[in-house]
């Protein structure tokens, strides 16, 4: 089954118009976080979330702005130290920002993810504290359900299982973990080759049900200038730099939705074409491994 195309807000420079191309071209989910464009993209996204009841949102906890972080002190939910780091994991500010998304939204979230864990000096600890407020939050019904979104904690810092195994100890065999957020790409290769040999958190998220998110599937925007022509034919003979470096994303095994970070019509309808083709075969994908590294 082919993954589906989601809106990341992470690097949208106009967010609402990012929104409406997405929705335009049958997205499903918009992911968002309470830091991102300097605090105001889950604001902006309210009138688009209103106007599209179906439409799925997925948002964070753990960083945040000056100005949050001001908020925050003020409710006597963060201490100065926390307040100057700009990111915080603890019950208390968890439980809080969790209230402010969902006023910003203007709806509950579907998920809210744990941001970048490994960022605390014992991320498991961090993770308990936060899973323990957000099954709180779920069973209240203020959110769905949450997960964790990492740039490199499943690299040492924690695995699914940890999380499946903290959930449990938090929430019980009714937990409310539901997903996890990770990059995947050509220049972040080893989740591929470790979903292609049955491991990694691609195929444990799989196994247990989890939800699966892949943010940077273009690295940023940078990978259509990296991708050489021979190495694009490589992967599929006739596609563009960018058209080659979606499709091995999009269909390494166990991606469910892909984050696409732009608010250019014409490039959610290429990328729409993109996973509408047949997936990949894993020789292909062994072979890109085997010329680039995992």
């Amino acid at each position: 089954m082919s993954p589906d195309l989601a809106l990341g807000t992470y690097r949208c420079r106009d967010i609402p118009q990012a929104a409406v191309a997405a929705v335009a071209c049958g997205a499903s989910w918009i992911d968002t976080a309470p830091n991102y464009h300097h605090g105001r993209a889950q604001a902006e996204l309210q009138p688009v979330l209103a106007g599209n009841r179906d439409l799925r949102v997925s948002t964070k906890v753990g960083f945040f702005t000056p100005d949050i972080a001001a908020a925050a002190s003020d409710a006597g939910v963060v201490t100065p130290a926390e307040a100057a780091s700009g990111h915080c994991l603890t019950h208390r500010y968890v439980a809080w920002q969790s209230h402010h998304n969902r006023a910003e939204l203007g709806r509950v979230p579907d998920i809210v993810f744990v941001h970048n864990p490994e960022q605390a000096g014992r991320p498991h600890d961090a993770i308990t504290s936060a899973f323990t407020a957000l099954e709180a939050e779920a069973r209240a019904g203020r959110i769905g359900g949450y997960g964790v979104a990492t740039w490199t904690g499943f690299d040492g810092a924690f695995s699914v299982a940890d999380l499946l195994k903290i959930a449990t100890h938090c929430g019980g065999r009714g937990h409310h973990l539901s997903a996890i957020q990770l990059p995947v790409s050509l220049v972040m290769l080893k989740p591929v080759a470790q979903a292609l040999e049955g491991t990694g958190p691609l195929a444990e998220a799989t196994a247990a049900g989890l939800d699966t998110f892949i943010s940077a599937p273009l690295h940023g925007g940078e990978l259509p200038t990296m991708v050489t022509d021979e190495l694009a034919q490589l992967i599929d003979p006739g596609t563009t730099p960018a058209e080659a470096a979606l499709r091995v994303t999009a269909y390494t095994p166990g991606v469910n939705h892909v984050l696409l970070g732009s608010g250019n019509a014409q490039h959610w309808e290429a990328a729409q074409r993109v996973l509408a083709l047949p997936p990949l075969p894993d020789k292909t994908l062994h072979e890109v491994i085997d010329v680039l590294g995992a």
